[in-house]
């Protein structure tokens, strides 16, 4: 598209901030939750959060893979610890533990990841995430995030019931935003997701007026606040394992970036993108934070929006930033209902599926080349649908990553890219 006019910069900014905003908030909030951490290190974490993932996206954008995409709390990651939390007191461990043995594993794969970047390994990480890899990757991540958002955007009473109005208004915002995407004229359609989260703030707080901060300017600096670095062999591994998976969000992120910006990334970007990535780990395990990664869900930001300039991706980072740095500001923007925040964001993600769908059209299935995506896809789908209480007689060691429909569908898709030759199937 032409170049952004000043006004129109400053809106996309805006937008961006919004956008990294929702996206970022919710995932220290729950961590603290999680590990029962009190208020005042929670609101540290929330601040720490902004601040981090503000310089993470300036410096990926400048020097790194150099494309506009969130850098951002991985969603492998957020899961994980979630669910290491959770299943803590069955197996007799305490969140120190846990926490520390998360702690450790997040520094090593923080290591790993950077040394991918410094000592040139990516091609032998291509050679593993091959583009299939990829196409189930970003399959079930869409199909993980539309999940979550949509779980969001219903708010639920304390009876375990739906808050009708509160659900219904969300839907409408979901409406408004479709609407204005498909049939907006020019920037009106490029700034959809804007209109839908300022118009559903202020009638949010007009028709329900209880908002709640999740921030303060209160706050108890710590470090490691989830528990010192420990020796927890069975955590440390899967953390570990977790950290390596998580490379397929650098990869799936910059080779969409590439089609969609039509150009074609430089090894030396993918090398500097590793490296920030890996140092960015390692920062948000000394600070208690869910380790980063690009996300590939930006792609369906910027579908949505397309916008492709760098220029208001930049901007919205450096007020991110000023979130954290600034508490009034920080406090003002945390009263954006949470239900609006996921009802916008439901709607920028379905671009993501049609990237996913857009990545296999390249390929011709039969009836036996069908199972290199309907499997690793499919039994993806089925464990995000499973309760992770079925797994509770399951190591707690491994069952984090057994639960883990997102973890288990790119494993599979691996083993079975290198377990058969497919185009002998043909």
């Amino acid at each position: 598209m032409s170049k952004l006019s000043s006004s129109a910069t400053m809106f996309a900014s805006i937008q961006w901030l919004f956008f990294i905003f929702a996206n970022t908030v919710v995932v220290p909030i729950s961590i603290g939750d999680a590990f029962q951490l009190p208020p005042e290190q929670i609101a540290f974490a929330v601040r720490s959060s902004f601040i981090v993932t503000g310089i993470a996206c300036l410096l990926q954008g400048w020097i790194g893979h150099r494309y506009p995409l969130l850098e951002g709390h991985s969603g492998i990651w957020w899961g994980l610890i979630l669910s290491l939390c959770t299943s803590a007191s069955s197996v007799g461990m305490t969140y120190a533990e846990v926490g520390g043995g998360l702690a450790l594993g997040i520094l090593l794969a923080g290591a790993a990841t950077a040394l991918i970047g410094v000592f040139n390994l990516v091609p032998l990480l291509q050679r593993i995430f091959t583009p299939m890899v990829m196409s189930v990757y970003l399959l079930l991540l869409a199909i993980q995030l539309i999940l979550i958002f949509f779980k969001g955007m219903l708010k639920v009473t304390e009876e375990g019931q739906l808050d009708l109005p509160v659900s219904l208004f969300s839907m409408a915002i979901v409406l408004l935003v479709t609407i204005i995407s498909i049939k907006g004229k020019g920037l009106i359609s490029n700034f959809a997701i804007l209109i839908g989260i300022v118009v559903g703030w202020v009638l949010y707080i007009w028709l329900f007026p209880t908002a709640e901060s999740v921030s303060s300017s209160h706050f108890t600096f710590s470090l490691f606040p989830w528990g010192e670095p420990q020796l927890q062999f069975g955590i440390v591994i899967t953390a570990f394992l977790a950290g390596m998976l998580n490379a397929s969000n650098t990869l799936a992120s910059i080779r969409a970036s590439e089609k969609l910006h039509g150009t074609v990334t430089e090894n030396r970007q993918y090398r500097n993108s590793f490296t920030i990535t890996g140092i960015f780990t390692c920062i948000a395990a000394v600070f208690g934070l869910v380790p980063y990664a690009p996300f590939t869900s930006s792609i369906g930001f910027l579908e949505s929006t397309r916008i492709l300039e760098k220029k208001p991706f930049y901007i919205g980072g450096a007020l991110f930033v000023m979130l954290g740095i600034v508490p009034a500001l920080g406090t003002l923007f945390s009263t954006l209902p949470v239900t609006v925040g996921n009802a916008v964001l439901f709607v920028a993600y379905l671009q993501l599926f049609g990237t996913a769908l857009r990545s296999i059209q390249t390929y011709v299935f039969n009836s036996k080349t069908i199972y290199r995506i309907a499997l690793p896809t499919l039994l993806g789908i089925s464990l995000m649908n499973i309760s992770p209480n079925l797994f509770s007689n399951i190591s707690v060691y491994i069952r984090p990553l057994i639960s883990n429909g997102l973890l288990m569908g790119i494993l599979l898709a691996i083993l079975c890219e290198k377990a058969v030759k497919w185009s002998n199937y043909e």
